[in-house]
């Protein structure tokens, strides 16, 4: 055989291997423990794109709605530890489900296997325009002159918006009262028709009501302002310790091998950083962000207890 002959059969067989090496990979499914349509799962979908995109391997997004997120990530939790099967989960299911629910059965420290953080967003609090009130130190005093007549919504009991209520209440001392709606949109639709006065929403929600000019921002929960709205400070500069990251991470199933973790990390990483994934992000109010699986597994347990110590004092519970 030529020399020619010899390069030309190694370059396909090398394509052949290549080929099959993606055709024996079974596809990575990712599972989002809400419908489909919110913020985890635009970016699940968008990541499932760009890991198809690099490596060529199928990614499928499965949506598992259910009891506040649970019946997803028990999916996640329990799918076999072959690195087939991850999940894009929000803090909340996370960090705040286990305060709340007595029949919890994840322990998220525990029977999880952390990948890394993959984007970042605040909550905003915003108004009906008929709140006499642009900033925070005079909403403050307009609660406290009003507040047996105030109402905030949220997305539901347990949910970042009513913990940031019930954050506001302890930090100041004020009373209000707080109405569960089954999602942010009817909550929104409250809010602008002046059926409530307040609310802690995700930014990507609240944003298009914002700059329309149907609700008035009056802080964010982050400690910095957020680039989608440059002109409205953190609660935290009138209220110091008044934070909350609302952030969603990937996660696998207990007892992930450490290579198929490694592996899983670096190509999320890389996707969720891909133009295609990070400019939607942007354009949405929120920030991509990356962890190692242990700095992932630390955040975890740090808010957990966090928002245990809130659920106990203000005794939070499930209607």
């Amino acid at each position: 055989m030529t020399t020619s002959l010899k390069r030309i059969a190694g370059a396909v067989l090398c394509a052949c291997t290549l080929a099959f090496a993606h055709a024996a990979e079974p596809p990575l499914t990712i599972i989002v423990p809400y419908a489909p349509g919110g913020m985890g799962d635009t970016v699940a979908r968008l990541t499932a794109q760009a890991m198809t995109k690099e490596g060529g391997r199928t990614v499928i997004v499965e949506n598992r709605p259910g009891a506040n997120g649970m019946i997803g990530l028990q999916a996640i939790s329990r799918a076999s530890p072959d690195g087939a099967t991850i999940g894009l989960v929000p803090a909340s299911v996370l960090t705040v489900n286990p305060s709340i629910y007595k029949d919890m059965k994840v322990d998220t420290a525990k029977d999880i296997s952390p990948l890394t953080l993959a984007l970042s967003l605040p909550n905003v609090l915003v108004v009906n325009p008929s709140v006499p009130a642009r900033n925070l130190p005079d909403f403050l005093a307009y609660l406290k002159a009003n507040q047996a007549k105030i109402s905030y919504g949220s997305m539901g009991t347990g949910s970042s918006g009513h913990l940031n209520g019930e954050l506001l209440q302890r930090d100041t001392g004020l009373e209000l009262t707080h109405v569960p709606y089954k999602g942010s949109a009817p909550a929104m639709q409250d809010l602008i028709a002046g059926q409530i006065q307040m609310a802690f929403e995700n930014l990507p929600v609240a944003l298009p009501y914002i700059q329309a000019g149907k609700l008035r921002a009056i802080g964010v929960t982050s400690t910095s302002r957020s680039p989608a709205l440059p002109d409205i400070p953190p609660l935290a500069d009138t209220l110091p310790g008044f934070e909350d990251n609302i952030w969603f991470a990937f996660v696998g199933p207990k007892g992930l091998p450490a290579a198929a973790t490694e592996k899983l990390h670096d190509q999320l990483v890389k996707a969720v950083a891909s133009p295609e994934v990070s400019s939607v992000v942007k354009e949405r109010g929120a920030v991509v962000v990356s962890s190692s699986p242990a700095e992932l597994r630390d955040l975890i347990v740090a808010e957990r207890d966090k928002w245990a110590s809130l659920v106990k004092e203000r005794n939070v519970k499930i209607d």
